[in-house]
């Protein structure tokens, strides 16, 4: 058989490996996102895929021979929902070209990019990296924001990256370990180093007089984010705790991407998902998630969420 898998439950360790290129294309585009795939000598191909999905956090350890990855406009056009992926090259050498950056991976370096947008990933000899792939409204920053760091490499001797690379390849090395309630947990706190990470890359990159208002978003983020369970958090009390014009924090908001409104609903809402999904807060109602994240209209709370994921929060939630 060109693939081959191991399938013990829904919540353990899959593992899928091709003995052809033909089936790596395959796997490669139904693992992550349609993709096309390439090879100089798809006759001596062999790749294999060890991989858990936690909530909406994929985390998939790939180990191949050298090939590259491409996300095409066409690709993109049949898409419906973005994500973010951000890569740790475990072993040999990548190249990630997206937005017009390349960034050269070594073992131990890290890079995102974004479906929604065309990339390449290439490596010229056998490979290992570990993907991690959540969606764009997981983070809480900005996709525009976050766009001004694909394809640069973060490197694992620098910044947050010292402990971030550390952390990440523990999480290949312990794909097993990943069960249950605290396997969960744990993958609601990668996501959040990861936004942590990110905004940190932010920061350092922020002193150009191109983006004047990048120091300004991110205080207005994190006020934002201290504020959520405040059902009467709106533009005008978060444009005068900042001292600035609604007009000016609207401009600020659209500047990456996106508006106050969506910014906060959408936060508010990934949180009472994070919640609703968390085996933990099983006992919890789901009018008091969402109370304690400002929703404190149960009828409108439901309708915004089953817009928003597709089926309403009592169905939403994980079974106890």
């Amino acid at each position: 058989m060109p693939v081959t898998a191991a399938r013990e439950t829904a919540d353990a360790v899959q593992t899928a490996v091709a003995h052809s290129f033909s089936a790596w294309h395959d796997l490669i585009s139904e693992s992550f996102v349609p993709l096309h795939v390439r090879s100089s000598n798809p006759g001596q191909f062999h790749g294999r895929l060890r991989s858990r999905l936690l909530d909406e956090l994929s985390i998939v350890e790939v180990t191949a021979t050298g090939h590259s990855v491409h996300r095409t406009p066409s690709l993109i056009a049949r898409s419906d929902r973005p994500y973010f992926k951000l890569n740790l090259q475990l072993a040999g050498t990548g190249l990630l070209v997206q937005d017009n950056r390349e960034a050269v991976l070594q073992p131990g370096d890290l890079a995102v990019y974004d479906t929604s947008r065309p990339y390449t990933l290439a490596f010229e000899s056998d490979c290992r990296t570990l993907v991690l792939m959540f969606p764009h409204d997981a983070l809480d920053l900005p996709a525009g924001s976050v766009g001004r760091l694909t394809a640069t490499r973060m490197a694992a001797d620098k910044g947050l990256g010292r402990m971030v690379s550390p952390f990440m390849t523990q999480l290949a090395e312990n794909l097993d370990a990943l069960s249950g309630p605290s396997g969960h947990r744990l993958a609601h706190n990668t996501v959040d180093l990861l936004s942590t990470m990110l905004a940190a890359e932010l920061d350092q990159a922020q002193d150009g007089p191109e983006r004047p208002h990048e120091e300004l978003l991110g205080g207005i983020r994190r006020f934002i984010e201290a504020n959520l369970a405040d059902p009467e958090l709106s533009p005008a009390s978060i444009a005068a705790a900042h001292f600035i014009s609604t007009r000016h924090l609207h401009n600020v908001f659209q500047e990456a991407g996106t508006t106050v409104a969506h910014w906060i609903r959408t936060r508010r809402l990934e949180n009472c998902r994070r919640e609703l999904r968390d085996p933990l807060l099983a006992h919890r109602p789901v009018s008091a998630i969402a109370a304690r994240w400002g929703l404190v209209d149960a009828a409108h709370f439901s309708r915004i969420f089953r817009s928003a994921f597709g089926e309403p929060p009592s169905t939403y939630r994980r079974p106890a």
